[in-house]
C-alpha cells in the first residue's frame, strides 16, 4: 500500500506558499525520514497528509484512491504537544475509544497504567498523555503514522520506551512510518530513507 502526495501546495494568505509542487510517496513497510529546518513546511505537510489540512494545489491518495472523508482515518498524525490533540472534557478512556477497543497488551507495552483511564488530561503528565495519543494512533485501522517531533519534549527513558513499541508495532503490523524531526541520530536509527523537503519543494 502507498501513500502518495502530488504536487502539493499550501499557502497562508494570499501568497505566501510554504509548500509548492511536492511529490512524496511512502509505502508500508518502510519507515521514511522528512527533515528540513523550522518553517519549511515539515508540519502543514504532515497535516495534509493526515487530512487536518487541504491543500491549495495537488492531491493525496492511498493506492490511488482518495483519502476517506469519514470514519476512521488511515493516516494518524501523533503531534508533538499531546495536550493539543485531547479533548480537556474527555476521560482518557474516551480518548483511547477514538481509535476503536483498546489494545490491552499495547497499552501495556506503552507503559499506561489501567488507573489512568478513568482520569482527566490534566491530571496526566506530558509523557503519560503522549503514550495514549501514540496508543490511540496505534489502532488496527491505521496504515500509516506520522510522528511530528513525537517524542521531542519526553526524556531519553520514555523516547527509547515509545519508539521502541511503535517500531514493534509497525513492523508487525505492516505500517508506513513517516518520521519527523531534527534528530540526526534518531533519523540513523529508525529510517531507511531521508526526504529534504527543502530539495521537494519549489
Amino acid at each position: 500500500m502507498r501513500l502518495e502526495a502530488k504536487q502539493i501546495g499550501f499557502r497562508y494568505g494570499r501568497d505566501r506558499w510554504v509548500l509548492r509542487g511536492v511529490d512524496i510517496t511512502i509505502h508500508t513497510g518502510e519507515a521514511v525520514a522528512l527533515v528540513g529546518p523550522s518553517g519549511c513546511g515539515k508540519t502543514t505537510l504532515g497535516r495534509i497528509l493526515a487530512g487536518y489540512e487541504r491543500p491549495h494545489e495537488g492531491s493525496v491518495t492511498l493506492d490511488g484512491e482518495p483519502l476517506p472523508t469519514k470514519g476512521y482515518h488511515p493516516v494518524q498524525l501523533v503531534f508533538q504537544h499531546p495536550e493539543k490533540a485531547v479533548n480537556p472534557r474527555w476521560r482518557m478512556r474516551r480518548t483511547l475509544m477514538e481509535g476503536g477497543e483498546p489494545d490491552e497488551a499495547l497499552l501495556a507495552a506503552l507503559g499506561i497504567q489501567q488507573e489512568w483511564l478513568s482520569r482527566w488530561p490534566n491530571e496526566l503528565s506530558g509523557g503519560e498523555l503522549q503514550r495514549f495519543c501514540v496508543a490511540r494512533a496505534l489502532s488496527p485501522h491505521t496504515r500509516f503514522i506520522i510522528a511530528d517531533e513525537m517524542t521531542a519534549m519526553l526524556d531519553a527513558i520514555t523516547q527509547a520506551q515509545i519508539w521502541r513499541v511503535v517500531l514493534e508495532h509497525v513492523q508487525r503490523h505492516d505500517m508506513g512510518l513517516l518520521v519527523v524531526s531534527h534528530e540526526a541520530s534518531l533519523i540513523k536509527r529508525l529510517c531507511s530513507r531521508v526526504i529534504d523537503l527543502r530539495q521537494i519543494s519549489q
